[in-house]
């Protein structure tokens, strides 16, 4: 199925990772500029690249351990306005991370985090869903080794693997600068936590808050206006 936004199309059914909320989420809210070198880990159909490149002329190197998917990625940045910018790499974090000289302005990722769940009946599906095959621990030493010194790492969790993905950063060197908790209606607990670190202190990170949903489970108008830059209308 092919998913339009407003300037560019993706198709994600040969790739492990489909389009969903975390990545519209984690794309709407990084901000790229001035950052001119981009890194993304696991770009799956390569969705959150694209919306990268959409606001920034930076150089993006999209990452994934799935041969299918680093394909998929490839057709969908061939097809955008933004080719030129977009580079997929079929390699594993652990791998490019040992092998790579390069360092980036920016590092972003919609990390496996599914430790405890049940398996999906997809094998690909599942080892990408998975933190098996990238630990947050791998995740982190990646993104200390990749990242330049005035850069920023940005990155998606469900909120109790958020909680500990906190802890793990401030104790190898990674400063929260600004974190948004996501809720899915007014009365519902947080569900999702972003976060934007780098390898400078921050005495007062800044911290947002969004909410999806109405009770009515129409759009809020905040997320109307957080994802207007991408979807046509959701009215």
């Amino acid at each position: 199925m092919a998913f339009r936004f407003k300037q560019f199309v993706v198709e994600d059914d040969h790739s492990t990772m489909r389009i969903g909320t975390d990545a519209i989420l984690l794309g709407c809210w990084a901000e790229p500029e001035p950052a001119r070198s981009i890194l993304e880990i696991g770009t799956g159909c390569g969705v959150i690249a694209l919306m990268l490149a959409q606001k920034s002329d930076a150089r993006i190197d999209a990452i994934d351990r799935d041969e299918k998917s680093v394909q998929q990625a490839g057709a969908n940045f061939r097809g955008s306005p933004w080719s030129d910018q977009l580079n997929p790499v079929h390699i594993s974090l652990q791998d490019f991370s040992q092998t790579s000289d390069k360092k980036y302005d920016l590092i972003i990722t919609n990390p496996p985090y599914f430790s405890g769940s049940l398996p999906s009946p997809d094998d690909r599906r599942n080892l990408a869903r998975h933190a098996a095959l990238l630990s947050p621990g791998e995740l982190v030493s990646g993104v200390n080794k990749l990242l330049l010194p005035g850069g920023t790492f940005w990155v998606i969790l469900p909120s109790a693997e958020g909680t500990c993905f906190e802890t793990l950063a401030a104790s190898s060197g990674l400063f929260l600068q600004k974190q948004m908790d996501v809720k899915p209606k007014p009365r519902k607990p947080v569900n999702r936590k972003l976060y934007c670190f780098s390898l400078q202190p921050c005495s007062m990170p800044v911290r947002e808050e969004l909410i999806i949903h109405y009770d009515d489970n129409a759009f809020t108008a905040e997320y109307i206006a957080f994802t207007r830059a991408y979807y046509f209308s959701l009215g």
